[in-house]
């Protein structure tokens, strides 16, 4: 089996991933496993003799001086490679990461699409980050294809290796590759700047220089894209700092306080059923709060000013994304305190927003007894509850009626008075206007909460004759 084939197969069974390495069978990683293949264990000379065909002389000299080399593969008609071969136990071995021809958008990722408004800063900084295999590519290609689709500008992209093929739209895209394109980030970044970009892309921020430049970059006018290697916004942002010396970093915080536009911290998560996984992320904007923490080193509020920031901003934590995924029956209880960074945290916010939902969640008590009759009791007195929640509406809405009827009355007195006092004749109008306009909403927003609690009513009626227990969610 040649490496030609052994990509194929990979391709043909979904794998995301695959691993060569003498003495034991190719592994290809399926849904975040690795499988070995059915065949025989790999020789080191049959390993050695398939990569080392792959590489171009000036790889090969690279990979002899460092031992070990990125590059970029394809196969026309089934994908592009990201391969990194590297030496082990005095013997090459390889990994190659399969990326697909075809570049999905954010929708088809099953991301927030309040990711997607990303794209529509003419400046700034937006990060991508997560471990490894978590979708960071992925994801900032999508927001790439996006820009390409709605702008019309000059997109410079700078990776190691390249990984999507971008096609040009309304945006021309100029893809650069470190080794074949520029020798280096910090070159390529460089000369970025006299050509004339609008959107900078750069595979990942893996030093001191490359960090600098892109904040600079992001400083001057260009809206910068770009990945690192961490688990959520607040270590993204103690990651930026402290890699700067320690006479430099308020400098820093204010700098990133200032160019910085948001984080997307990302990670895979197995769906329930099997079928594949599915993407929980944190995403922090950079509000006005936000910003003031990163200025002032406050990196520990900056995770609870998310949690306070879903309504306005749209922003979620790690964990609130994993109780969205819960709550949506896409994954298990222990799935989810598995991904979380914060389990305990995790665990208490589930037991305050659902006080008998944890239990409901773990494995084995998903679903109760047909025969358990608390059900019934709990559905019961979750009926008695909607009723008297209606009885105290009602009582509003006679409340409110009165109220109705007092500026009617006043409301006629005013008439009354207008036909004597001509000279105030426009400003009882207004008064008349405005006392219509408080009926006609007082007497809308009565209508509209009985119509839900009478439809809610309708439907726990309907679940007690079906004598259905109670499910998901609709716990007292």
């Amino acid at each position: 089996m040649d490496l030609k084939e052994l990509l194929m197969f990979m391709t043909k069974k979904g794998a995301s991933d695959l691993h060569l390495k003498p003495m034991r069978p190719p592994l290809l990683r399926i849904q975040g496993r690795l499988i070995p293949i059915k065949s025989k264990p790999m020789k080191p000379t049959e390993v050695e003799e398939m990569l080392m065909s792959i590489l171009t002389p000036t790889q090969q000299r690279k990979f002899e001086l460092q031992q070990a080399v990125d590059l970029g593969y394809g196969v026309p008609g089934v994908a592009r490679f990201r391969c990194n071969m590297y030496m082990q136990r005095g013997t090459i071995a390889a990994v190659f990461r399969r990326v697909p021809f075809e570049i999905k958008n954010i929708e088809e990722l099953n991301l927030p699409d309040v990711i997607d408004t990303f794209t529509d800063y003419s400046a700034g900084l937006v990060l991508v980050t997560g471990p490894t295999g978590s979708g960071k590519s992925t994801s900032l290609a999508a927001l790439i294809r996006r820009i390409s689709t709605v702008r019309a500008c000059h997109v410079v992209t700078i990776e190691d290796p390249i990984e999507f093929l971008f096609t040009d739209d309304k945006a021309t895209i100029s893809q650069r590759e470190v080794g074949t394109d520029t020798p280096t980030f910090k070159e390529a970044l460089r000369n970025c700047v006299r050509q004339d970009p609008d959107v900078v892309m750069v595979g990942e921020m893996r030093d001191l220089e490359t960090m600098s430049t892109v904040m600079t970059a992001a400083e001057t006018g260009h809206l910068v894209f770009s990945t690192l290697h961490t688990n959520s916004a607040a270590q993204t942002v103690d990651r930026i700092i402290d890699s700067f010396p320690v006479d430099q970093q308020d400098q820093v915080r204010g700098q990133l306080a200032l160019v910085l536009r948001g984080i997307v911290s990302m990670q895979l998560v197995q769906r329930k059923d099997g079928g594949g996984r599915l993407p929980a992320c944190e995403i922090m904007i950079n509000s006005p709060k936000i910003s003031k923490h990163i200025e002032h080193g406050e990196v520990k509020e900056i995770t609870e000013e998310m949690e306070n920031s879903v309504s306005y901003y749209r922003m979620q934590t790690m964990n609130q994304s994993l109780i969205a995924l819960l709550a949506h029956d896409t994954i298990t209880y222990q799935q989810a305190i598995d991904a979380s960074l914060d389990p305990d945290d995790l665990s208490l916010t589930l037991r305050k927003m659902f006080p008998t939902i944890e239990d409901r969640f773990r494995e084995g008590h998903m679903a109760p007894s047909p025969a358990d009759f608390s059900q019934i009791t709990e559905l019961l007195e979750t009926k008695k509850l909607y009723e008297e929640a209606e009885e105290r509406h009602r009582a509003k809405m006679v409340e409110k009626d009165e109220q109705i009827q007092a500026l009617e009355t006043e409301i006629a007195d005013l008439r009354g008075n207008l036909m004597d006092n001509s000279d105030a004749s426009e400003e009882w109008r207004r008064k008349v206007e405005a006392a219509q306009a408080e009926v006609n909403r007082v007497r809308e927003e009565s209508q509209q909460k009985i119509n839900v609690l009478n439809e809610r009513i309708r439907e726990l009626n309907q679940r007690l004759q079906n004598g259905k227990s109670a499910s998901g969610f609709f716990k007292r």
